[in-house]
């Protein structure tokens, strides 16, 4: 296991369900469909990569590579594609413009792919990994 994978993990997590549920209670009454449904991207996101971070955390032991890299680039691409959809989604209730997050979001989501990306490429090009059934 590694520990602190799976603690980055459960740290995502229990944040996107607060968001979440802040998101469908709090939120509603203030923004717009289009903000809402962003907010809400933002949230499934971080959570999606949450729960794979507490996976891989998990079984961390079980690959014969690192996985330092993949799950460092997840966070980043977490933090910055969900965090800029939050600050976006928010202007209107935080009355600032932050409009200069908007290039953010896809620098986010490029690196979540690429971490993806990176941990398939690790898996398919390490021949000592064994697969089990």
């Amino acid at each position: 296991m590694n520990r602190r994978v799976v603690i980055t993990g459960i740290l995502l997590i229990v944040t996107a369900i607060i968001l979440g549920a802040f998101g469908a209670h709090a939120l509603k009454a203030v923004l717009g469909a289009e903000q809402l449904n962003s907010f809400e991207t933002g949230v499934r996101y971080q959570m999606y990569n949450g729960l794979a971070l507490l996976v891989l955390g998990l079984n961390a032991v079980k690959f014969s590579f690192s996985i330092r890299w993949a799950t460092g680039l997840m966070l980043a691409g977490v933090l910055l594609f969900s965090g800029s959809i939050y600050g976006l989604s928010l202007q209107p209730v935080l009355g600032v413009k932050l409009s200069f997050l908007g290039p953010v979001t896809p620098i986010g989501g490029l690196l979540m792919i690429v971490s993806w990306v990176l941990l398939l490429l690790k898996l398919v090009l390490n021949k000592s990994e064994a697969v089990s059934e």
